[in-house]
Order: C-alpha cells, then sequence, then structure tokens
C-alpha cells in the first residue's frame, strides 16, 4: 500500500497500479481509506462539486432590495455599480476613490432620488465591512446583508451588473468616459430585460423616459401648435400691437348705420383682446380690439349723462356677455353707485333683435 501511494496518485491510479501486480480482499475499499486519511492528499484536494444553486427571492415591489459592488479599476476609473433587485434599474456612478466616506455620499445623492431600500446586499470589502458603513446602514434602518467571502456568486446580481457595464463602455465609441456612460445608462434603462420582460424604467418608475427613438411617433399636440405658431406668425407680422386701457378715449366702429366710427371710452377690458367701451350717447358696447383705435382729442367730450371723458369710471359686466359674439353685444350699466343710467332695470331685447344693433340703456 505504501508502495503504490509514494506519489500521493489519487485513489483510482492507485487501484490501477496495484491490480496491475496483486490483488487481496477488500482491496478497493483499504485503497480509499488510505486517501482519505492521508492528511496531503487532503490538503491538496480539488474543489469539491457546487452547492445546488440558490435563488434570491424576487422583491414584490421596486427598490426593495439593492444589490452593490464595485468594478474597476476599469478605464482609469473605479465606478460604484447597484441593481434594483425587482425591476433591475441600473445604477452606476464614476468615483474619485472608494472609501466609506465617499461610498456614503453618493449612496445620499441616489436615494434621496429613489428613497431607502429596505435591504442592501454587498460583498465583504473593507469598504462596506467598516464601522462607519455599518453606521449609516443602521441609522437609515436598512438591513444590510453580507455574502459569503469569496464567492463571487452570492451577490452574483451585482457581479453581472458590473460585466454587463464593461462590456458596454468597451464597446462604445466617442465623448468622455463620463458621456459614454450616461448613453450606457439610458439605452440600458429603456430596453426591456430579459428576466421581468419589461424596461427597468417602467418597472420603477411606471413610465419610459423619452428618448431619441421615441421622435419617430407621431406627436399630434406638437403639431398642431406648431402649426398655429406658423399661422400666428403670419398674422402678426402684418397686425400692429396697441396698448389700450381703461379710459382711453377710443372710436369704435359701428356697424348699424352710416357712421362707421363712433367715439367713446374703454371701460374695461373683458378679455385678452375684447373692450367694453361706453360711447358718448351713454350706450354701453363690447368690441375686439381690431375695432378699436385711439381717439386725440384736445376738447373735453362730455357723454349724454353730463360725464367727461377721462374721468373714473367703474362699471360691473354681467357674466352672460362672454357668450355673445365679440363686436355685436350690448351691455347695460348695473346701479353700483357708479352708475353710467338711472337704477331702472333695462328693457331685455328681445328674441327679434338683429344682432349688432346696439340696444340703449333705459334712461
Amino acid at each position: 500500500m505504501d508502495e503504490v501511494h509514494e506519489a500521493h496518485p489519487g485513489a483510482s491510479r492507485m487501484k490501477s497500479l496495484a491490480r496491475s501486480y496483486i490483488w487481496w480482499p477488500n482491496m478497493d475499499q483499504e485503497v480509499e481509506d488510505k486517501v482519505k486519511s492521508c492528511s496531503e492528499c487532503q490538503i491538496n484536494q480539488k474543489m469539491a462539486p457546487p452547492a445546488p444553486l440558490h435563488l434570491w427571492e424576487w422583491p414584490d415591489h421596486p427598490w426593495s432590495r439593492l444589490h452593490i459592488d464595485f468594478a474597476g479599476p476599469f478605464m482609469g476609473h473605479m465606478f460604484l455599480v447597484m441593481v434594483d433587485a425587482h425591476s433591475k434599474w441600473l445604477e452606476a456612478h464614476i468615483m474619485s476613490n472608494i472609501t466609506a466616506t465617499t461610498t456614503i455620499e453618493k449612496l445620499r445623492q441616489v436615494f434621496s432620488t429613489h428613497g431607502l431600500p429596505d435591504s442592501l446586499v454587498s460583498d465583504n470589502a473593507t469598504t462596506f465591512t467598516c464601522d462607519l458603513f455599518q453606521e449609516f446602514m443602521r441609522r437609515n434602518g436598512i438591513r444590510h446583508v453580507r455574502s459569503a467571502p469569496f464567492h463571487p456568486a452570492s451577490n452574483g446580481l451585482a457581479e453581472r451588473a458590473v460585466q454587463t457595464l464593461k462590456e458596454g463602455l468597451k464597446r462604445m465609441t466617442g465623448g468622455t468616459i463620463t458621456t459614454k456612460l450616461s448613453r450606457f445608462l439610458i439605452q440600458y434603462r429603456i430596453t426591456p430585460q430579459t428576466t421581468t420582460g419589461q424596461a427597468p424604467a417602467v418597472m420603477l418608475m411606471g413610465r419610459r423616459p423619452k428618448a431619441r427613438l421615441d421622435l419617430l411617433r407621431p406627436n399630434i399636440r406638437a403639431r398642431v401648435e406648431r402649426k398655429q405658431e406658423k399661422q400666428k406668425e403670419r398674422h402678426d407680422h402684418h397686425a400692429r400691437e396697441r396698448q389700450l386701457k381703461p379710459n382711453d378715449t377710443v372710436y369704435i366702429r359701428n356697424f348699424t348705420s352710416s357712421q362707421r366710427w363712433l367715439p367713446g371710452i374703454i371701460l374695461s377690458q373683458s378679455g385678452p383682446v375684447s373692450f367694453v367701451v361706453k360711447l358718448t350717447d351713454g350706450r354701453v358696447m363690447r368690441r375686439h380690439q381690431d375695432h378699436l383705435r385711439l381717439r386725440y382729442d384736445k376738447d373735453k367730450t362730455m357723454f349724454s349723462d353730463g360725464t367727461a371723458v377721462g374721468g373714473s369710471i367703474q362699471v360691473e359686466i354681467p357674466q352672460e356677455t362672454a357668450s355673445e359674439e365679440q363686436g355685436h353685444s350690448v351691455v347695460p350699466a348695473e346701479g353700483d353707485g357708479h352708475s353710467l343710467t338711472n337704477t331702472q332695470p333695462a328693457p331685455v331685447p328681445s328674441d327679434s333683435a338683429p344682432l349688432g344693433h346696439a340696444l340703449p340703456v333705459s334712461r
């Protein structure tokens, strides 16, 4: 037995060598026992077969369990990589160093956007095992799970994310490392993930961020707005802006008689480009700015009720005037202490009154 075991060849080779010379009862069992009891053979034994695969439980909501790891040095930089176990959302940040203080500051930035996770899985790097990092986890109520030492597969989600990041950055050309990282992350986050079948952004945020590919889809709202802008540009090219305000003396366009323009004063502005005007004979009309022009009189023009042009005039405009056609409505003045008429109610116009005719206020 000592002769065939001299070179420590292992049980199978010892059996083959012994059988070619001699045989004795229970030889196979005794050879195996000899190898098992040899300390040199056991010390230099190969790795045992891998244990059955143990799967991490899939969290039922986003940002519940994060897997974290460092990548690098790669392309002259160190990267902090984080993966959300639910959505497969990937976070990658360039680090100036991998001390606990710098890592905690970067985690604070990420948590300020997505909130605190329930648990965080890392390896046994010094950064993650130091007292400062453990205190940060404890104060924020995060359960810190550390994988088995020297067994990267225990934190396989983070290890795979590191590999994906390196492969993506190596294949990208042009721009700085920061530009490459940003382009890689947006592409990764909007691409459906093979495990979930959904884009990480959709799983985490409930929406797909707009990317350049979205420009292929028609945007009806943007198309209508562009058309409206062009129409406004063509119209305003020939238009002239006029600043009108209450108490300005104006002429208003008359659509009911041969006199084309009637003098009056602006009482108030009823819309973006609509004004309520009181005529010199006491009538109150609403007109579009296109039907108004400023009036420059040296003499003070008196209204029929004795009010001088340029005086302070206030009037309440009934709500229902907003639904009348611009340029053809008549608004009776109300008795509110600044009445332009007496306190008698104004006659209600009949349904047969044609549009555009100014109805006089009852005097």
